[in-house]
Parts: structure tokens; sequence; C-alpha cells
């Protein structure tokens, strides 16, 4: 009977995170823009980190609205991504667009391949 009490209690404890997943999200755009801490938006599928600091914007181009921006080897949790504004940097020509929690960034500035280390089938 005790372990079925445990069980319950840490569903209920999950889900609770779960829910509060939006607002550590939020927590971590304001950690990461004064630097007070590297927090990783919670509940996101896949993880990316920029290899120099990123805009984030409020659309998948440098004409949406500058939301935050996140430093050089901060690593984030990524949803999804969509084509957008096409970016030329670094020798890097691109027009994927990965969505944070907190916005999104140019793949052109994720490690990993065209797509900032997301699968190809994870299209916004």
């Amino acid at each position: 009977m005790p372990t079925r009490i445990l069980t319950r209690a840490a569903l209920v404890g999950a889900g609770a995170l779960a829910l509060l997943g939006p607002i550590a999200a939020t927590s971590a755009v304001a950690a990461s823009d004064t630097g007070q801490g590297s927090a990783v938006a919670l509940g996101a599928p896949y993880g990316v980190e920029p290899y120099e600091t990123v805009n984030v914007r409020s659309g998948p181009a440098t004409w949406y609205d500058k939301v935050g921006s996140v430093a050089a080897g901060q690593p984030r949790g990524a949803f999804c991504w969509k084509h957008g504004e096409t970016i030329r940097d670094n020798g890097y020509v691109n027009d994927v667009w990965v969505q944070l929690a907190e916005g999104y960034v140019s793949a052109v500035y994720l490690k990993g391949d065209q797509y900032g280390g997301l699968p190809a089938s994870a299209v916004c």
C-alpha cells in the first residue's frame, strides 16, 4: 500500500512541474538576459545551443520585435522549426528559424545541422 501512495505522489508532482513549464521558461529568459543563470525551458522536446550570442525574435525574421537574447553556450529548450527570413552570417546561409519558449532564433547561430540540431520532421 505505501508504494501505491508514493507512486501517486510522484505522478502529482510531475504534473505540477509540467504546469509550471511556461512559468519556468519565462524565468529562463529573464535569467539569461541578466546573466544570473542558465535555466533551460522545461517541457521542450529538444535542446539547442548557440555558438554565439543570438537575438530572440517574436517571429521568424529580423523585422519581428527582439524579445531577448541567448548567450553563446547557453542551452535552451526548443519545440520545432519553420522557414522564415534568410539569414547570411559567418559563411552560412539559411532560412530556418527554431522556436524556443521565448521566441524564434535563426538556426545559423545554433550548433548542429541546418535545423539547429532538431529533426527535419520537427516542423512547426
